[in-house]
Order: structure tokens, then C-alpha cells, then sequence
């Protein structure tokens, strides 16, 4: 018999002999999950590969991924309409984005660098070394947050990319891998799982999932059509407390509430 049909056969002797006991064998709770609600919808370009999502100064601002479809852009938070865009090199696969400083950083894949650009123009203003793959980026604290696509987060000085330090992110003492686009809402820390249709929102004080919020709702009628058109893209303004999210190739960014959402202690989103 095979080691792996042994253990099965453990596993079932063990629940039946709990059963006979009367013992209930329960499964790791893990963070609590809430749903979100979907209270507007704003049209999005589905031709976007949406890789980077925030809000700043009354807009929304986009970075998109494929090597020959990258860009910038800045987007009218009323209508979705691109009121800017500016297309990277075909070489460069454009990754997660945030605003720190007064400039925009964005990621780029496996090219590791850092492309840094002005906000009201949209053009490059200079370049950074990032010494691992690029996915996801927010700001809190005034370190530049970024995500690689593990279970671990990296907090950087946008000045130089000096390593400030690092986060491995759990669940039920479990790594969250494939940590993607991210984004700081209340002092805590959003992060898009690749091909999860939920959130996680992770305690930046010790790195564990405080909350999940289930997304599945919004994303299924995309991912119907295309398994890789997944939910990636949060957008937060700290002034209204208003979130959004979207996902690659959706035609829609949906403004949420997540009604019973636990949240930690207030912490700054200064650079924001």
C-alpha cells in the first residue's frame, strides 16, 4: 500500500473513531471572511491589464502589464475615461504602482527597475534597482511596499531603494503566497492574491491576515470568460474612506463596502 493511501486510511479511521467519541474534528479557522458590496460601478477599459490601481488628487491613476501593452495612465474617477497615458518600452512589463514623494513609482516585472514619473504629465523622471521580481506596491509609513509574488512583503526607502526591512504574511500560521497588487487602507495592508477572487488584509505589526474580503461576487462573471482576468487593482482615499477595486481586462471598477470589517489601529499613509 502506498504511503499516501495509508495516511487516507489514517485520516479516516481518525475521523470515524472522533465521531464514536462524540468529538468534533474541526478545521483551522483562519481569518475571518466578510463580503464585499459592490455600491457603484465605474467603466473600465478591458483592454487594460490591470497591474496597479491607486487614487490621488481626485483621480485615478493605472499601471498596466504585457511586454508591448505597459503603460501609465490617469483615469477620470467619474467616468473611467484615460485622461492620460503614457506607454513604457516594449521590453518592460509594468507592475504594481504607488504614490510616494510627490512622483509615481512603477514596478516593472523581471526587469528589475524602478520607473519613477511625474503625476500631472504621466513621463519618466528617473530610475531605481529593485533586486526581485516586481508585482504589487503601496506606501505606508513612508516606505515603499512592495510585493514579489511570495508570501513575503519588502518595505524599501523610496529615495534609493535602501532595504528598510521585510514581512512574511500568514494565515492561520500558514505563508499567503502570491501576494500581488497592493494597497494601504486604514493602516493595514490590502494585498491581491494571483488567481484568489478575495483580499487579504494583513496587520503590518505582525504580518498576520486580519480579515479577508471576498470578492468572488465581482470577479465571477470575468473569470468565467477568462480565468486570467483576475481581480487585481485596489484603489483607497484616505479623505472619504471610499474603496475601489478592479481586475485585468475588467470592464468595470467597482467602488465596495465591506461591512464588518475588522480594521487595526489607524497608522499613517504618509507619501500617499
Amino acid at each position: 500500500m502506498s504511503r499516501i493511501a495509508s495516511l487516507s486510511l489514517c485520516r479516516i479511521f481518525a475521523a470515524a473513531l472522533c465521531l464514536w467519541l462524540g468529538v468534533a474534528s474541526a478545521a483551522p479557522a483562519g481569518a475571518p471572511v466578510v463580503t464585499a458590496q459592490s455600491v457603484a460601478r465605474i467603466p473600465h477599459d478591458p483592454a487594460a491589464f490591470t497591474q496597479g490601481l491607486l487614487f490621488a488628487d481626485g483621480v485615478f491613476y493605472e499601471s498596466t502589464g504585457l511586454y508591448g501593452q505597459s503603460s501609465r495612465r490617469r483615469l477620470d474617477p467619474a467616468t473611467g475615461r484615460v485622461l492620460a497615458k503614457v506607454s513604457l518600452p516594449p521590453s518592460l512589463f509594468g507592475e504594481g504602482l504607488a504614490f510616494a514623494g510627490g512622483r509615481l513609482y512603477q514596478l516593472t516585472w523581471r526587469e528589475g527597475r524602478v520607473l519613477t514619473a511625474d503625476p500631472a504629465t504621466l513621463r519618466p523622471l528617473s530610475e531605481l534597482p529593485l533586486p526581485t521580481e516586481g508585482w504589487g506596491a503601496t506606501v505606508l509609513d513612508g516606505a515603499l511596499v512592495v510585493s514579489d509574488g511570495t508570501a513575503r512583503l519588502a518595505f524599501y526607502d523610496p529615495k534609493d531603494m535602501t532595504l528598510l526591512g521585510s514581512l512574511a504574511v500568514t494565515d492561520d500560521g500558514a505563508p499567503v503566497d502570491n501576494l500581488n497588487e497592493l494597497e494601504t487602507v486604514g493602516g493595514m495592508i490590502w494585498a491581491n492574491v494571483w488567481h484568489e477572487t478575495r483580499i487579504a488584509v494583513v496587520d503590518p505589526a505582525t504580518g498576520r491576515v486580519a480579515a479577508w474580503v471576498d470578492c468572488s461576487a465581482l470577479a465571477r462573471p470575468v473569470t468565467a470568460r477568462d480565468p486570467e482576468s483576475v481581480l487585481n487593482g485596489i484603489a483607497h482615499d484616505p479623505a472619504t474612506g471610499r474603496i475601489w477595486v478592479t481586475g485585468k481586462n475588467w470592464p468595470a471598477i467597482h467602488e465596495i463596502k465591506a461591512p464588518g470589517l475588522p480594521l487595526g489601529t489607524f497608522r499613517s499613509e504618509a507619501g500617499k
